[in-house]
């Protein structure tokens, strides 16, 4: 029996969820603030050093209890979900949790997709952790969160890090987790230009020397200054992406000339990119502008989120 398994089957308050309960979590946009490739492993899978922070801007998971498991998806960006059918990260991480567990249960989940796939901003994982954190509620099984992170990574290199939904630094293969010094407000926006990009193929077109961590201290005040310390940083992956998908250039382009713009990076393994502003309204105004200048590509305004993401309970 598993760490997760023990503590669940010792622990008095694991009880069947209640008759009418609904439980819904926010599934924030997962950005990689700058990203180093520091090595290799043996295995072939790449040593990342990163600062990751996580937006207000993302999907929403909601779960009722249910005989068995089921899900539906409505959104904006429904329609690439729907094509993966049973395969997709909700209803993996729902068995994933259940073997785990070694019981019987169910739920109906509803996803609301707004995060394009397959984008360098950890859409489907971050829905695969707000699965986990909605089923553990709705179950109501207390858990260890050092044991459901290594129950995650099964689903994902960066599963534990949308588990944890604050602030990190990033190492090993995306496994090795230490907190970050909380963020200063800052708003985001966010562009991709319609161009799925999967990660491997990145990863298997990236070239060249490794670089060094990154890592900074203290963690600046204000977004201007966070931006300075940034500027200092890369994007390691960037190069091999823009061999896959040229447009991201001119994404990266336009973000850095919104008014108020003061970064423009890629995350994570691309396409989306993302631009940092002094604050959540000088963003949504430039979202605007974007939107309206590039109404072919996915863009959307926020800003940096200071909190993990809540979980909410509702009971008819």
């Amino acid at each position: 029996m598993s760490p997760l398994s023990r503590r669940a089957a010792a622990e008095p308050d694991a009880r069947p969820a209640a008759e009418g309960m609904e439980v819904a979590a926010f599934a924030p946009a997962k950005i990689n603030l700058y990203l180093h490739i520091v090595g290799r492993r043996a295995d072939g899978y790449h040593l990342l050093d990163s600062l990751v922070a996580f937006a207000d801007i993302g999907d929403r998971v909601t779960a009722m209890p249910a005989t068995g498991f089921s899900l539906r998806v409505s959104g904006p960006e429904a329609g690439a979900v729907a094509e993966l059918g049973d395969d997709n990260l909700v209803l993996r991480a729902a068995r994933l949790l259940t073997a785990e567990l070694e019981r019987r249960g169910g739920a109906a989940f509803h996803l609301e997709k707004h995060l394009p796939v397959s984008s360098g901003i950890g859409g489907g994982s971050s829905d695969a952790a707000a699965t986990l954190r909605v089923l553990a509620r709705l179950w109501q099984v207390p858990f260890d969160p050092a044991a459901l992170a290594a129950l995650a990574l099964q689903l994902g290199a960066d599963l534990p890090a949308c588990l944890a939904g604050i602030p990190l630094w990033v190492g090993g293969i995306g496994e090795v987790l230490e907190p970050a010094a909380a963020l200063p407000p800052a708003g985001i926006v966010l562009a991709n230009p319609r161009r799925a990009l999967p990660t491997a193929a990145v990863f298997h077109a990236r070239h060249g020397p490794f670089g060094r961590a990154g890592r900074f201290a203290p963690m600046p005040n204000d977004a201007a200054a966070l931006a300075a310390a940034l500027a200092g940083r890369r994007n390691d992956l960037t190069e091999a992406a823009l061999t896959l998908v040229p447009e991201i250039a001119d994404v990266l382009d336009r973000l850095g000339r919104l008014p108020g713009a003061l970064l423009a990076r890629m995350s994570g393994s691309g396409a989306t990119c993302f631009a940092l502003f002094r604050d959540r309204a000088a963003a949504l105004a430039a979202a605007d502008e974007l939107a309206r200048a590039t109404p072919q590509w996915w863009s959307a305004g926020g800003a940096l989120m200071t909190a993990p993401p809540a979980v909410e309970v509702r009971t008819a």
